[in-house]
Parts: C-alpha cells; sequence; structure tokens
C-alpha cells in the first residue's frame, strides 16, 4: 500500500510539473518584418523584461540589409522599448525606437542641379550635383543616419507559443520631417 502511494504521489507530482512547464509564457519571439521600424524589411527577435506577463514591456532588436553589383548597398539596426496591452493571444502593440542606418550608393546617376557657363574654357561648370542621394520617405542628411520610429499595433500570439504575426502603424521621423503613414507586416515564431 504504501508504495502504491508513493507511486501515485510522484506520478501526480511529475503531473503537475509537466502542467507547470506547458504554461509557460512564450515572452520571447523571432520574426522577419516587411516595412516597419527596420524600414524596408527586418529581422527581429523580440522579448518581455517579465517572463510571467505578456501585457508588459519589451525590448526588440533587428537587422536589415542589402548590396547590388551597382556599389548601392543598405544597413539598418532597428531597436524598440514596446508594451503589449491585452490579453492572449491578442495584443495592442505601442513602442518608440531609433533606427541606425548606413548607406553607400556609387551608382554613376548624376545630374547637375545648379553651375554656370565658364567663359575661359567654354564649358558649362556644374556646383550642385544630384541624383545620388539617399531618401528612404524623408530626406536624410547623409549616412550614417538615425531615424526615430513609433510603433502603434496588433500583435497575435498564441497563449503556449508558436506562429505569430503583427501588423502596425509606424510613423518615422528626423530633423528633415515627419512621416505618420508608414506600415509594417510581420510573421514569426513566439516561444
Amino acid at each position: 500500500m504504501k508504495k502504491l502511494l508513493l507511486i501515485l504521489s510522484i506520478l501526480v507530482f511529475a503531473g503537475s510539473i509537466q502542467a507547470q512547464e506547458s504554461t509557460r509564457l512564450p515572452y520571447q519571439s523571432i520574426f522577419v518584418e516587411l516595412g516597419g521600424p527596420g524600414l524596408p524589411y527586418s529581422f527581429n527577435y523580440d522579448f518581455r523584461f517579465n517572463k510571467e506577463k505578456m501585457d508588459s514591456w519589451g525590448l526588440r532588436v533587428g537587422a536589415s540589409g542589402y548590396a547590388f553589383s551597382g556599389g548601392e548597398s543598405f544597413f539598418s539596426l532597428p531597436m524598440m522599448a514596446n508594451r503589449l496591452y491585452g490579453k492572449g493571444p491578442h495584443y495592442f502593440e505601442m513602442g518608440f525606437g531609433l533606427t541606425f542606418f548606413a548607406f553607400d550608393n556609387q551608382s554613376e546617376d548624376y545630374y547637375c542641379l545648379d553651375g554656370y557657363y565658364d567663359q575661359n574654357t567654354g564649358q558649362y561648370v556644374c556646383t550642385n550635383y544630384g541624383g545620388n542621394d539617399y531618401n528612404f520617405i524623408l530626406d536624410v542628411d547623409g549616412s550614417p543616419s538615425l531615424m526615430g520610429t513609433m510603433n502603434f499595433g496588433y500583435r497575435r500570439i498564441p497563449v503556449d507559443g508558436g506562429f505569430m504575426w503583427k501588423i502596425s502603424l509606424n510613423p518615422i521621423f528626423n530633423n528633415n520631417g515627419f512621416w505618420p503613414l508608414y506600415a509594417g507586416v510581420g510573421l514569426g515564431y513566439a516561444f
């Protein structure tokens, strides 16, 4: 009888441990996002500071980049503090952050914006070239640069983890202006 009680107690204890492990919150996620704070696209890692509460503050870090044979390249590093509001699997997401980015455009697509005719040489001298700038919705002063980002959206995270998705409005700003109608769509995995 004692052995049967001991075995039954062990099974109940092991079952309760198993149940506790299966109710672990998926406080981390990895996802790819088209648009959003990474600018054209980004690969991201997001986590909650409080592992026991999904509707809490978190941090997201991502990376994006490309290079073309014509000499054009781009790299971005979005970092954002965010907060989830709601109950699983539906959350309203709000956040703010910065996106560091660098670019290089070595194409030959220059054109003359302003200049004068030099009578001594008989040639037109260009004083201001255009066409080789990088602008992502807003004018950018040069490379490297920073873009401020905000995030207002919906995130669906299954209660037990798994496939997650998100859609958001991501206003962007820098010293040259503010663009409120930029958006992003993300797909990934929560664990």
